[in-house]
């Protein structure tokens, strides 16, 4: 888990919300495994007790969850729109093709990166790539496989 300290990360207002979201489900099942350690406390033996072993165990991880969260909303700072439309930077949605291929992504940070949901990080190597660039634009892609060719279709 990465510790963050006085660093502005610009998150998606719906990736803030979700942290949020995410925050207030670990407020609740911390409520929930403190309930369940009681319980197990009052079992008696604690050195051979199993529940309350894994009631401290889900309570630390619960913990820590707890603690990224604050420090990412803390840092978190809004933007929902792209800077600049015609230039792919944060926020922008992107789209590019090969000769084989047609994608589209938004463009987000590395913490919000979600492939399946079309979300590339601007970190990535093909997010590297895009940064800073606007249709019509060519750009190459190092990978294991080799370098891929891509064409910028357009920037919203």
């Amino acid at each position: 888990m990465q510790q963050l300290t006085n660093l502005q990360i610009t998150f998606t207002p719906a990736a803030i919300e979700q942290m949020k979201a995410e925050q207030e489900r670990y407020k609740q099942e911390r409520v929930e495994v403190m309930e369940r350690l009681k319980t197990a406390r009052e079992m008696g033996d604690l050195s051979e007790n199993g529940a309350y072993k894994y009631a401290k165990f889900e309570l630390g991880r619960i913990s820590r969850q707890l603690k990224y969260l604050s420090s990412m909303l803390e840092n978190a700072v809004p933007q929902d729109k792209p800077i600049n439309s015609q230039v792919v930077g944060f926020g922008s949605q992107v789209t590019i093709k090969s000769d084989s291929d047609q994608h589209s992504f938004t463009m987000v940070n590395q913490f919000e990166s979600d492939l399946t949901a079309n979300k590339l990080s601007l970190q990535s190597p093909l997010g590297t790539a895009l940064v800073g660039k606007s249709a019509g634009d060519q750009i190459s892609v190092d990978t294991p496989s080799g370098t891929l060719q891509y064409t910028i279709v357009g920037v919203k």
